[in-house]
């Protein structure tokens, strides 16, 4: 079955008004702001009731360049509960620009499971990253005004650790020099450039639990330290620019509401990485969708080593959410790179390179598992997939300890995702999840470091450079000792090394830097060569976008 492109669906395709979409899940004028007729804000009065929803989440294997469909099973599965009438609603990132028009093109999920207005989501959208570009921007720059105009805060300028922002791949902006051309263009001072999913401001608007705890959260940024031996942090409230920050972001945070390509209400909201940041939707959104949603479908970044762990360890933590059944998903072909099949050999049916792969899959499930969560494995099916394939990764999923359904969400919609959609349901029915997080926050932050590196990647520990170790030493002296701890590593290996596949041992993850995200509530490992601003591939996506003369646009995905 051949599938159009995932744009010429989405053209196709019915839209329902986004007031119809509300009505369904109980919200009338009152509790929306449209921005046109298929996208709208909610009120965040919506993100203060009780919840009644059960909460599932999706995550997967590593990624591999074969693909493995997390965001479009997501999207399938909330499809699949409401046509076996279920008031399932979805919630899960919005796509940032730079993949749009790097490697991924269009992220909104795929096929025939699809969020809707594609071409919209995946562009502009209701501003939300542009408002938070602008907020991390008037900080940045009141920063540099306050070190033109006398510095009276003392501030080192050597020890700024506030970086700039914008939303698109862009390597020559990872080490810039500023302040250039004499003294009235300001203090001269190296400074880089950060992808908006890895801003600070992005996950405190993740993050943000209310309008009164986002401000409290902007005020909480540390930008810097002092001169001298004392090193005392410099925060964004010392700046005074935190109540406008929270101004320019006071529609941001309200959650958008879109619909399914089956016209299912969806929740779109904030935009974290998973690999640089912690790879999650809002908790306002899931707070949202919780209210009006006797069955909600979020997702992770990446996978479970890196989103799922971030989703349980702070998402969860923070937010008070409490996730009754987890999603695994994986392909085959996948699952035969991590064996060793070459990329261009997988619609050949391999055996031997399957089984040695999916030992990818068996240590994801136990990472699921040690968070107290029954989970189903999905194996998001591809037409080249053999029967024989298919049984090595559901044995292997069930000897590990999970449940199997085949999912053809991308193909069949809604329809192909109703296997799977009954084992959720089972799954949910059963109660058997004991959500419990992976450590204490109280620990230390090496601590927090080793348990990840030890019962989620499954290495033997952690080596860190010296300037991580001064880092960790300053930052449990200022208080920031106990908090979660977010690693910034390769999505591509249990390791910090892209190119181990599998299920990889004896190594040990580099740290080679620690800092604060002290607005967020947590504090950042960078692991091996991770880097927080991307680049464009040889080829980038948007060689192959353009607009034509009706309006309408080709090549996004």
């Amino acid at each position: 079955m051949t599938v159009p492109a995932d744009i010429e669906i989405a053209q196709a395709a019915t839209l329902r008004p986004i007031i119809d979409v509300a009505a369904e899940i109980g919200l009338g004028p009152d509790d929306l702001d449209l921005y046109g007729k298929y996208k709208a804000k909610v009120s965040l009065e919506l993100t203060t009731r009780p919840p009644k929803g059960k909460l599932v989440l999706v995550t997967a294997i590593n990624p591999t360049a074969a693909g493995e469909g997390k965001t479009t099973t997501s999207v399938g599965l909330a499809q699949a509960l409401r046509k076996l009438g279920e008031n399932a609603v979805l919630c899960i990132r919005e796509p940032s620009l730079g993949p749009v028009f790097g490697v991924k093109g269009g992220a909104a999920g795929g096929g025939y499971a699809q969020v809707l207005p594609m071409d919209d989501i995946n562009l502009h959208f209701t501003g939300d990253f542009h408002a938070i570009s602008s907020a991390h921007a008037l900080l940045a720059a009141m920063l540099d005004n306050h070190l033109q105009q006398g510095n009276t805060l003392n501030i080192d300028p050597r020890r700024i650790t506030w970086p700039r922002t914008i939303d698109m791949n862009d390597r020559a902006l990872r080490k810039v020099i500023i302040g250039l051309g004499g003294p009235a263009e300001g203090v001269v001072r190296e400074e880089r450039f950060v992808i908006i999913p890895a801003s600070e401001v992005m996950a405190i608007v993740a993050l943000a639990t209310s309008a009164a705890d986002l401000e409290e959260r902007l005020g909480n940024i540390i930008v810097g330290s002092t001169y001298g031996a004392e090193r005392k942090p410099i925060r964004a409230r010392d700046l005074k620019a935190h109540g406008a920050m929270a101004m320019l972001l006071k529609d941001a945070i309200r959650p958008n509401l879109v619909q399914t390509l089956e016209g299912g209400p969806a929740f779109v909201h904030a935009g974290p990485f998973g690999n640089i940041a912690h790879g999650c939707n809002s908790i306002l959104a899931t707070r949202a969708a919780l209210a009006v949603g006797d069955i909600v479908v979020t997702e992770a970044g990446f996978g479970s080593d890196l989103g799922a762990e971030k989703f349980f360890d702070i998402k969860c933590r923070f937010g008070g959410l409490q996730p009754e059944a987890a999603v695994l998903v994986a392909t085959i072909r996948a699952l035969k790179m991590n064996g060793g099949a070459k990329k261009t050999e997988l619609a050949t049916e391999d055996l031997r390179a399957l089984e040695k792969g999916v030992v990818n899959l068996e240590h994801h499930i136990m990472n699921v598992r040690q968070f107290g969560m029954d989970l189903v494995v999905a194996i998001n099916r591809f037409g080249t997939d053999t029967d024989a394939e298919i049984e090595i990764v559901r044995k292997a999923a069930q000897n590990a300890g999970a449940r199997v359904a085949l999912c053809e969400v991308f193909a069949k919609g809604g329809a192909g995702g109703e296997a799977l959609a009954k084992e959720v349901l089972d799954i949910l029915k059963g109660g058997q999840s004991k959500f419990v997080p992976l450590y204490d926050a109280a620990l230390p932050i090496k601590a927090k470091i080793e348990a990840i590196v030890k019962q989620v990647y499954g290495g033997d520990g952690a080596e860190y450079s010296a300037k991580a170790e001064r880092a960790i030493t300053y930052l449990e002296s200022i208080g920031l000792g106990a908090t979660p701890v977010c690693m910034a590593k390769t999505q591509y290996s249990l390791s910090d090394d892209a190119t181990k596949l599998g299920r990889p041992t004896g190594f040990k993850v580099t740290v080679n830097d620690v800092y604060p995200v002290a607005g967020a509530g947590f504090v950042v490992a960078q692991c091996g060569e991770i880097m927080t601003m991307p680049g464009l591939p040889k080829v980038p996506a948007a060689e192959r976008m353009k607009i034509n003369p009706d309006g309408s646009i080709e090549g996004l995905f």
